[in-house]
C-alpha cells in the first residue's frame, strides 16, 4: 500500500467509514498475497519506489494475467517484459489500457492522469539491432516516471553520429548505452560526459560475440571510470538503476 492510499484509509477509519478492525486487516494483508503459483508482493512499491515487475518468459499467459490483475488491484501502474502477444492478451482482459510496445514485449498500464515525468534519461543504441533491448530500457524508465528521450544507431562504426549530438548527450541526467559486438560506446560515451552512464551490454554480434559475454566484458574493462555495468540484454535492469540514480536527484533538489 503507497502512502496515498494509506492515508485514504486512515481518513476513512477517523469518519468512521471503516472499522479500525478492517483497517488493520487491510494494512497487514497488503505485504504478499499468496494465489499458489506466485506469491504478489504488494509492498515492492512502498520499499522500491514501483510495483512488482512481472518477468514473461516461463510463465504461462493465463499466469501472467492473473500476476497483472492482482498486482492492479493495489496499484495504477504495471509493468510486464518479454511478453508475447497470448501473455499481452490475457493481461488486456485484466485491464484494457494495458499497451503492447512491440519492438521490446513489453507491456504496460498507467490508470489515471500520466504524471510529470523526472529526469532527464538518454538512452542509447549502437546500432538498429539493438534498439529492441533499448527499447526495453526505454518503455521501462517511461513507466517508472522518467522523462525518456532515445537517441539510437550512433555506434563506433560512424562515430560522426554521435558527436552530432553531443548537446542531447550534455543535457541529460543519466545516460544508458545498449551495444553489442565489441560494446565500445559505451567506453566512448563514458569518456565524453561526467553524467552518470549505465552500460548495457546486448547478444547482438557474430560468434566470437558469444551471445553478449565479448560487450559484457569489455563494459566492465573500460577504461573511462565511473560506468556501471548490468547483464546482458536487462534493459530493465538499467531503467531500474537509472530511476534510483535520478530518484536521488530529485529528493536533493534536483530537477523533478
Amino acid at each position: 500500500m503507497d502512502r496515498k492510499n494509506l492515508a485514504k484509509l486512515l481518513a476513512a477509519v477517523r469518519k468512521g467509514e471503516i472499522s479500525p478492525d478492517k483497517a488493520s486487516e487491510k494494512i497487514g494483508s497488503t505485504g504478499y498475497e499468496d494465489i499458489v503459483f506466485a506469491k504478489v508482493d504488494h509492498h515492492r512499491q512502498h520499499r522500491l519506489g514501483f510495483p512488482e515487475v512481472i518477468y514473461a518468459p516461463g510463465k504461462t499467459p493465463r499466469q501472467v494475467g492473473t500476476i497483472a490483475k492482482k498486482l492492479l488491484e493495489r496499484s495504477d501502474a504495471l509493468l510486464v517484459t518479454r511478453a508475447d502477444k497470448a501473455k499481452y492478451r490475457e493481461v488486456k482482459k485484466a485491464c484494457r489500457l494495458a499497451v503492447y510496445h512491440e519492438l521490446s514485449g513489453a507491456v504496460t498500464v498507467e490508470r489515471g492522469a500520466r504524471k510529470k515525468r523526472r529526469g532527464n534519461l538518454l538512452v542509447i543504441s549502437a546500432g538498429t539491432s539493438d534498439i529492441p533491448v533499448a527499447e526495453e530500457a526505454a518503455v521501462s524508465a517511461d513507466v517508472m516516471g522518467l522523462d525518456v528521450k532515445t537517441l539510437y544507431d550512433v555506434g563506433v562504426a560512424g562515430i560522426h553520429r554521435l558527436l552530432d549530438r553531443r548537446k542531447s548527450l550534455e543535457e541529460a541526467d543519466c545516460i544508458i548505452v545498449a551495444a553489442g559486438m565489441d560494446g565500445a560506446l559505451a567506453s566512448v560515451v563514458g569518456g565524453m560526459v561526467s553524467k552518470p552512464v549505465i552500460a548495457l551490454p546486448t547478444s547482438v554480434g557474430y560468434g566470437a560475440a558469444m551471445e553478449g559475454l565479448a560487450p559484457l566484458l569489455a563494459m566492465l574493462n573500460s577504461c573511462a571510470g565511473g560506468i556501471a555495468v548490468v547483464n546482458i540484454d536487462n534493459g530493465f535492469g538499467a531503467a531500474a538503476l537509472a530511476n534510483r540514480i535520478l530518484s536521488l536527484k530529485v529528493k536533493e533538489g534536483g530537477r523533478g
